[in-house]
């Protein structure tokens, strides 16, 4: 029986016109397995997985605690499991090397800049712009190719809003990348490598949206976000040069930044500046090379546009001009109060 995971995945594949043979040469299964999945209407549903216990489970505190102490040095295991035998500890070695070697320092790695070709790739994540109880998330989607972004504002990072800003970046794009790469949320992955090494459980809303428009999900290396540096770095970028400006702007006008008005002005700097200066990477517009990256992205499912629930009427309107002034404005507001 396959994981649910490459059921799919099989699906994908046909959507890509893949022939049989190879599908089942790839997954490793027969033919009429490929085909038997293929005229199911659904997946296979699996029931989440209850962590087990460990007989280390007592002791992490401690070790984390040792651990830290001992930085930039480093306590050898057997010392360790000498230390938690004499406190009751009665597992073996193997499972306290695999739970320290976790905490253990890594060596730096050089940075490699990673490009992809047209159509290949896309990074997403949701970064904060504001928390607390009036929280201020954005959706960022950057192509890989072209660095062209897409950004929506919204109050939370919930499965069901993931899926509405992804469809809405591939209808802004004009296509599907082949992947999409994310970071490890659990509206994103269940559990990383459940059937082995890079072969996660996925979220069932992310199933869904991967079935629906074609694409492979991807997962950055844990604690590691420069493996999607290209989206990353727009964040900072995006927080820089859009978000602090306009909330001095509005501030001025007696205004506060919200959702409403971020989403009022995001499509216009899109469009205007991010997407149209020339970018420090590739020397080049973004819009420009999407234009060719556009060709080779994946068309569109054949469905109704999906969109965001409707903006609520807000009791105290933005004023006019704060909806016309150019960026520059912003940018002198800006360097004043600096």
């Amino acid at each position: 029986m396959l994981t649910q995971e490459q059921v799919v995945e099989i699906k994908v594949m046909s959507r890509r016109g893949m022939s049989i043979r190879e599908m089942a040469r790839q997954l490793g299964c027969s033919r009429n397995t490929v085909r038997r999945y293929l005229r199911e209407d659904s997946a296979p549903v699996y029931g989440p997985r209850s962590p087990r216990a460990t007989k280390l489970d007592p002791f992490k505190g401690y070790l984390l605690q040792r651990i830290e102490a001992a930085r930039p040095h480093w306590i050898p295991a057997v010392v360790l499991l000498r230390e938690i035998t004499q406190q009751g500890y009665t597992g073996g070695l193997t499972q306290l090397k695999q739970f320290i070697n976790g905490h253990r320092d890594k060596p730096v790695e050089p940075l490699v800049r990673f490009e992809t070709a047209p159509g290949q790739q896309m990074q997403a994540d949701f970064t904060h712009i504001r928390k607390g109880r009036d929280p201020l998330i954005a959706f960022v989607a950057t192509l890989g190719y072209s660095r062209a972004s897409w950004v929506r504002f919204t109050g939370d990072e919930r499965a069901e809003t993931l899926g509405r800003c992804l469809a809405e970046a591939f209808e802004y794009f004009g296509g599907v990348p082949q992947h999409v790469l994310f970071d490890n949320a659990s509206t994103i992955v269940t559990e990383r490598d459940a059937y082995g090494e890079g072969r996660h459980r996925w979220h069932s809303e992310m199933l869904k949206m991967s079935e629906r428009f074609g694409f492979t999900p991807r997962l950055c290396r844990p604690y590691r976000a420069k493996t999607k540096g290209k989206v990353e770095r727009f964040n900072g970028y995006l927080k820089g040069s859009f978000c602090v400006p306009l909330a001095a702007s509005l501030k001025q006008a007696g205004l506060r930044l919200d959702v409403q008005a971020a989403n009022a002005h995001i499509g216009r700097w899109l469009a205007e500046v991010a997407n149209s200066r020339i970018h420090g990477t590739t020397g080049e517009r973004p819009d420009r090379r999407l234009a060719l990256e556009r060709a080779a992205l994946l068309p569109l499912p054949l469905r109704q546009p999906t969109a965001l629930p409707a903006t609520p009427v807000r009791n105290r309107p933005i004023p006019a001009e704060s909806l016309q002034h150019p960026l520059s404005v912003y940018n002198e507001l800006l360097e004043v109060r600096l």
